[in-house]
């Protein structure tokens, strides 16, 4: 496996930094990888912008910051225009198509109705996130789903897995329908 480098960036309150921490768990526990994750908070917690890193590899990792990720979300418009740039060449760039609009970049380029879908079929915005990771899941194939899912069935309460795994699936089923 090749080194992936992610950063995950949107506005406190979005999940950005959980999804971040659930796919560098997912890969240690469960995927028996090496990773990593760092996170930074904006001025505000619930509004203000926030990234956070994950570095995946087989192999050990000496350095945690990302300085061009492979894999980029932006889930609003100000982290996109923020980090954009910072995308390596031939990267995945992996939008919400509700909250941002974007300009062709060096990447490929996954505009996403997540927000929508989740609201759509599930009705509550707080998995959002998760189906974003869904998304990422199957956009990368960096982990199994069922990775997550024992991730997320540590984590939460039980009467919210059955939301989160929708979320997650329906992210899967999103990313699977903009491969090429």
């Amino acid at each position: 496996m090749k080194r992936t480098r992610f950063v995950f960036s949107g506005s406190g309150g979005q999940g950005v930094i959980t999804a971040a921490i659930i796919l560098a768990e997912a890969a240690v526990l469960y995927e028996n990888l090496n990773a990593v994750q760092t996170q930074v908070y904006g001025a505000a917690a619930r509004g203000g912008s926030t990234r956070s890193e994950v570095i995946i590899s087989d192999s050990e990792i000496f350095y945690p910051k990302v300085t061009q990720p492979n894999v980029l979300v932006c889930l609003t418009q100000e982290a996109y225009n923020k980090f954009s740039r910072i995308l390596r060449p031939g990267g995945i760039l992996i939008t919400d198509t509700r909250h941002v609009q974007t300009e062709r970049v060096d990447a490929v380029q996954k505009e996403l109705p997540m927000y929508q879908t989740v609201m759509d079929k599930i009705g509550k915005p707080i998995v959002f996130n998760i189906c974003m990771l869904g998304a990422v899941i199957g956009l990368t194939g960096i982990v199994r789903i069922e990775s997550v899912m024992k991730v997320l069935e540590k984590q939460i309460s039980p009467n919210f897995i059955e939301m989160n795994r929708q979320a997650l699936n329906l992210g899967l089923k999103l990313s699977e329908s903009v491969q090429t």
